[in-house]
């Protein structure tokens, strides 16, 4: 469970990150970053495989790049239902999505060097 709660800070703060980074972005505070990285690994979790299974013929033809529409998709989809987090276009979902999972990335990786696993 704590593995839960701190993925879901390092997701947040990602979110922080990419709403300072990206004009299109909008986060109103850690709140709002807080509820729409939860929501976003449930949609992330459920949608995500579902939409990449009924989009395999496109994912092979596109040698898998489709999968950053999917993500871009899903960020946008959020955006659009968590109070406090907005997402202005596809170019901003599409630019969030690809820097929110480099983000969460790296901070994963400094978190598991900080806890020495």
């Amino acid at each position: 469970m704590g593995q839960i709660v701190i993925k879901v800070l390092i997701n947040a703060v990602a979110l922080i990150a990419v709403a300072y980074l990206i004009p299109g972005v909008h986060v109103a505070g850690i709140g709002a970053a807080l509820i729409a990285a939860v929501v976003l690994g449930v949609v992330n979790a459920i949608l995500r495989p579902l939409l990449v299974l009924l989009s395999l013929p496109l994912e092979i033809l596109t040698l898998g790049l489709f999968t950053f529409v999917i993500n871009a998709f899903l960020f946008w989809f959020v955006g659009r239902f968590v109070p406090g987090f907005t997402v202005d276009g596809f170019g901003a979902a599409l630019v969030g999505s690809i820097l929110v999972s480099i983000v969460s990335f790296v901070l994963s990786l400094v978190v598991r060097a900080a806890e020495g696993q």
